[in-house]
C-alpha cells in the first residue's frame, strides 16, 4: 500500500509539473506549433464557412501553443453550420470548413469571412489590400474572440503572465491601427440594436444585445460596425464582437459547460451574421 501511495503521489506531481510547464509555454509563447489546416473543399457553389488564417505575432501562440487564428477550429464553425442547416434551406457544407488567407484569390468565392483574435494578427500589406478589396466588392467580415488590451487567459494564469512583463493582446488600439492600413477613411461605430443584422433571421432584442451572455470574459460585450461610406444606413461590411467570444458557445455546445439559453443566443447571433452576409 505504501509503494502504491508513493507511485500515486509521484505520478500526481509529475502531471502537475507537466501542466505547469505547458501553461508557461502556452502563455509565454515559448512552445508553439502550426495548426494543421484541413484540406479545403473544392468550390461547388454551396455555402462553405471560411475562417481566415494568418501569421500570429510572436506572443500569439498561447492557447495550448495554438496560433491565435485557430482557437475553436473547426469545431465552432461545424456546430454553427449544423444549426444553420437545421433551421434553414441553406444546405451548406457541414463537413468541410475551409481556411484561407485574406490575400488568397480564392477568398472571392466566399461571401462571408470569419476571423478571430485579431489583436494577435501580424497583418501584411498584401492582406490589408486584399481585405479592403474584399469588403468593397461585397464581402462581409465577422470579427470575433476579441478581448480588451492586456487580457491573457483565465484567472491567475493570465495574471501571472502579465506579472512576467508581457502585455497580452493589444486590444482595440492595435486592431484600429491595422484597420487604418486596410481602410484609412474607415470609421467604426457602436452598433444600434435596430441595425438590420440583428433582425436578418432571428429577432435579437435590445435587452439581449445590451446584456449579451459571456462565455468566460468579464465585462460588457461591445458590438461595433464598419459601414460602406461610413454610413450606418448603408451596407455593413464588418461586424466586430469586442470584449467577448461568441464562438466559444458554438465550440462548447452540447458539453454542458454553459446554459442552453445562453448558447442559443450565441447561435442566433451567428445565424443572423451569416444570413446578413448572404443577403447584403
Amino acid at each position: 500500500m505504501r509503494s502504491r501511495r508513493v507511485l500515486w503521489l509521484a505520478s500526481l506531481c509529475l502531471a502537475m509539473a507537466a501542466l505547469a510547464l505547458a501553461q508557461r509555454g502556452s502563455f509565454g509563447g515559448r512552445f508553439r506549433f502550426r495548426q494543421p489546416i484541413l484540406p479545403n473543399a473544392p468550390y461547388d457553389g454551396r455555402f462553405t464557412f471560411v475562417r481566415v488564417n494568418y501569421e500570429s505575432t510572436p506572443d500569439g501562440y498561447w492557447y495550448g501553443g495554438q496560433p491565435a487564428w485557430a482557437h475553436g477550429y473547426p469545431v465552432a464553425e461545424g456546430n454553427l453550420i449544423k444549426i444553420m442547416n437545421e433551421i434553414s434551406y441553406l444546405g451548406g457544407h457541414d463537413e468541410a470548413f475551409n481556411s484561407v488567407r485574406f490575400d488568397d484569390p480564392a477568398l472571392s468565392k466566399y461571401p462571408v469571412a470569419y476571423v478571430i483574435e485579431p489583436d494577435w494578427w501580424a497583418i501584411t500589406d498584401s492582406e490589408a489590400r486584399a481585405l479592403r478589396e474584399y469588403m468593397l466588392k461585397g464581402g462581409f467580415v465577422i470579427v470575433d474572440d476579441f478581448k480588451v488590451r492586456g487580457f491573457r487567459g483565465f484567472g491567475g494564469q493570465g495574471a501571472e503572465y502579465l506579472r512576467e512583463g508581457n502585455e497580452g493582446g493589444g486590444g482595440w488600439p492595435s486592431f484600429e491601427a491595422m484597420m487604418k492600413q486596410v481602410m484609412p477613411e474607415g470609421r467604426f461605430v457602436e452598433m444600434n440594436p435596430a441595425d438590420p443584422v440583428f433582425h436578418s433571421f432571428f429577432e435579437i432584442t435590445p435587452n439581449v444585445l445590451n446584456n449579451f451572455p459571456q462565455a468566460y470574459i468579464g465585462g460588457k460585450p461591445m458590438f461595433r460596425g464598419l459601414y460602406e461610406n461610413n454610413d450606418p444606413s448603408s451596407r455593413l461590411m464588418m461586424v466586430v464582437n469586442y470584449n467577448t467570444d461568441i464562438s466559444q458557445y458554438w465550440e462548447w455546445s452540447g458539453r454542458g459547460l454553459r446554459p442552453f439559453d445562453d448558447t442559443n443566443e450565441a447561435y442566433k447571433l451567428g445565424v443572423n451574421y451569416l444570413i446578413y452576409g448572404l443577403t447584403h
